[in-house]
C-alpha cells in the first residue's frame, strides 16, 4: 500500500498535492468530490453521476487513524473516507478517471457547472 508522504491543501489553487517519494501529485477539489468513496456517491453498486461541482472547494482534510483522509467540501458533502489505497488510485489513474468521467457528463446531459442547463435534441430523421 502506498501512504504519502506529504499532505497539501493548497486552499488558493483548490488542490490537494500528495507527495510519494519525493513525486507530487495535485488533485482538483472537483475531481476529489465527483470520486468520492461515500455511499452518496457510489451508491449500492451503482454509482450516483455527480454534476454541477466544478466550483466546489476543498475545505478541509482530516485523518481517520493511520488508513485514510476525510475530506470536507464547502456544499457540506463530508462523509467519504479516502484510503491510502483509494487516493493512490485517483492519482494514478487520473487521466483516465477524469475522461470517464466527462464522457458520463455528456450521456447524462449535465454539466461541471452549476449555472448550466444542457438539452441536447436528437437529429432529424
Amino acid at each position: 500500500m502506498k501512504i504519502p508522504e506529504l499532505i497539501k491543501l493548497k486552499k488558493e489553487s483548490n488542490l490537494l498535492e500528495l507527495t510519494y517519494q519525493q513525486l507530487k501529485y495535485q488533485l482538483p477539489a472537483e475531481y476529489l468530490r465527483v470520486y468520492s468513496p461515500s455511499a452518496e456517491v457510489q451508491g449500492h453498486g451503482q454509482p450516483i453521476i455527480q454534476y454541477g461541482k466544478k466550483y466546489v472547494k476543498l475545505i478541509e482534510i482530516t485523518p481517520v487513524g493511520h488508513y485514510a483522509l476525510k475530506l470536507i467540501f464547502d456544499d457540506g458533502h463530508d462523509s467519504g473516507l479516502y484510503s491510502w489505497e483509494y487516493l493512490y488510485k485517483l492519482v494514478t489513474e487520473y487521466a483516465v478517471l477524469w475522461d470517464e468521467y466527462l464522457i458520463k457528463l455528456h450521456d447524462h446531459n449535465k454539466s461541471r457547472d452549476p449555472n448550466e442547463a444542457i438539452i441536447r435534441l436528437g437529429m432529424p430523421s
